[in-house]
């Protein structure tokens, strides 16, 4: 049942004039309980935060039963960690939640606002055992990449003897941003933004959640609206949870007496209007289809279009920078060699950075390949050398090209006759490289495309000497 409540404000003004104010109050009364959204002070993302280690969802890779740090959680044997990954991924949560599972002392610090004199109050906590009988603390410094050398140096000691065990989250690589020796004294675990899938799992927690969540709310959300709110949230919980409280509570009742959250809503919350492809639909690869052949075509225009519209979408910046060194091998190929380069380094940055600075990353790399002069002769080399493979007799290696590792072969050919290529000028010999039955068969054909034609030049005079 819904029950709509006025209360009626005083307002005295200047002129003593007296104004009767009626505020409108929506409430909810469900099997006998009053659940007012206005009464839960804290937001939905902090409290739908996993209690254990069993309602947590998503990093199946790292907190997955039998992995690592589950084995580590379970058996209350924490060691000094630090969790690496972007923001609302479960940094956070998983502190939590040793700190709810932990027979030692649990202290949180944040590395923007705790200085020295925190971490020796802490030290000196633990070394007193009128506060602490374990003589041992599990420390939780969130952005710990934020606490400089001399915070960092502090800890150090502590760590080593066992009196602290840390828990750092940050959101840079601590490979970069953390004392070299703390890393040394910790494992890292590297966590990736959600799956679409784990977000939907925790929006539909919420949804249902009456404790915690939205549970005792009257909320029907249509499908579409929940895989949309996954999906364009970038494998952040919080964003897709703040999201979700902000459309609840906005949401006028209907006639049904339900709060109805519609994709209309749902863009309105996120500011964000719903484009007309999701990453598991036909019109994805439509679009990941363009973005491929607008690089292939050369043009950097649509390549930035095609490309907006992926990452607008919530498309994966791994997928899009794996398509991206296809391209670079595929269709520049030795046209320019150092496209595939810039491909790969922008892979691994984006490993470095996250998003949203990844973006950056992805339109560089795909903005080379769009430009780069093309040749996709070496994919047109190896299709034809593994259709011989497949399908005619090839022969034999040539004797001279095995090897001989054990006494006895060379007496038997292995190896005879073989020319070493750094003996001879220029480093370049002549000798049959190929089996017999394929002697003289030419697979890579160079064009005159960009770098490859100096390699076409070079070869031609090769294979005329």
């Amino acid at each position: 049942m819904v029950l709509l409540l006025n209360r009626t404000v005083l307002i005295r003004t200047g002129s003593a004039k007296v104004i009767l104010f009626v505020e409108m109050q929506r409430s909810t009364i469900i099997n006998g309980k009053e659940g007012d959204m206005a009464q839960k002070k804290e937001p939905l993302a902090y409290r739908m935060c996993p209690r254990t280690i069993d309602e947590f969802v998503g990093q199946e890779h790292i907190i997955g039963k039998g992995k690592l740090l589950y084995r580590m959680i379970k058996a209350d044997r924490i060691s000094s960690i630090i969790l690496y990954g972007p923001p609302g991924t479960g940094k956070t949560s998983l502190a939590r939640i040793i700190a709810a599972t932990t027979r030692s002392s649990f202290e949180k610090l944040n590395a923007v606002t705790a200085g020295v004199a925190d971490i020796k109050r802490i030290i000196s906590d633990t070394q007193n055992p009128m506060f602490n009988q374990t003589g041992r603390t599990v420390l939780f410094i969130d952005e710990i990449h934020r606490f400089n050398k001399a915070q960092q140096d502090a800890l150090l000691p502590y760590v080593e003897n066992g009196t602290i065990v840390l828990i750092g989250a940050t959101t840079e690589n601590p490979y970069f941003e953390v004392n070299k020796a703390l890393i040394s004294r910790s494992t890292v675990f590297m966590l990736k933004p959600l799956e679409d899938r784990d977000i939907e799992k925790i929006i539909r927690m919420a949804l249902a959640d009456s404790e915690r969540g939205l549970g005792n709310y009257q909320i029907r959300m249509d499908e579409e609206a929940v895989s949309y709110l996954a999906g364009i949230s970038g494998g952040d919980a919080r964003k897709a949870l703040n999201a979700l409280e902000l459309a609840a509570v906005t949401t006028d009742i209907g006639a049904d007496g339900q709060l109805h959250i519609t994709m209309q809503v749902i863009e309105e919350c996120v500011q964000k209007k719903a484009i007309t492809f999701d990453k598991s639909g036909e019109a994805h690869y439509d679009n990941i289809s363009a973005f491929i052949k607008s690089m292939r075509g050369s043009d950097p225009d649509a390549t930035l279009f095609y490309l907006a519209r992926a990452l607008y979408a919530g498309e994966d910046p791994e997928f899009l920078i794996r398509r991206i060194i296809i391209c670079a091998s595929e269709d520049v190929g030795m046209a320019n060699p150092t496209a595939l380069q810039l491909a790969v380094a922008a892979a691994q940055g984006i490993h470095m950075t996250g998003m949203p600075e990844a973006r950056l990353l992805l339109a560089h790399a795909a903005v080379m390949v769009a430009v780069s002069p093309k040749s996709n002769s070496c994919y047109k080399a190896l299709e034809k050398a593994m259709h011989d493979v497949e399908t005619k007799k090839t022969g034999e290696v040539p004797m001279h090209l095995r090897n001989a590792p054990v006494k006895g072969m060379k007496e038997q050919g292995y190896g005879v006759g073989y020319k070493y290529a750094h003996d001879y000028p220029g480093n370049i010999v002549k000798q049959q490289y190929l089996p017999e039955d394929m002697e003289g068969t030419i697979y890579y054909e160079p064009t005159s495309n960009g770098y490859e034609a100096r390699i076409r030049d070079w070869l031609e005079r090769f294979r005329k000497s």
